[in-house]
């Protein structure tokens, strides 16, 4: 099972891929998106997103600022300010 997430900022698309797992920080709490996951927008905060790949134990983190995130039936998207 995987996850489609993609990562876009004004500038540019930083991250487009197929992934198990990411965790987002939401402005009411972090919270992780699965596939399958119900739809679902949410604002985010400033923070470490973290990306969790098939068979890693440890997540990758990309710091971002500002945004929304949404889950829909293509996977999840999360629009930051910006994203380091």
């Amino acid at each position: 099972m995987s996850l489609h997430f993609e990562l876009v900022t004004p500038e540019r698309l930083v991250r487009s891929e197929d992934v198990h797992m990411v965790v987002v920080p939401g402005t009411e709490g972090d919270f992780g998106v699965l596939e399958g996951h119900a739809p679902l927008m949410s604002t985010i905060r400033d923070g470490n997103l973290e990306i969790y790949k098939s068979g890693a134990t440890t997540p990758e983190t990309i710091r971002i600022e500002g945004g929304f995130a949404e889950v829909n039936e293509r996977g999840l998207t999360v629009l930051a300010e910006k994203a380091e």
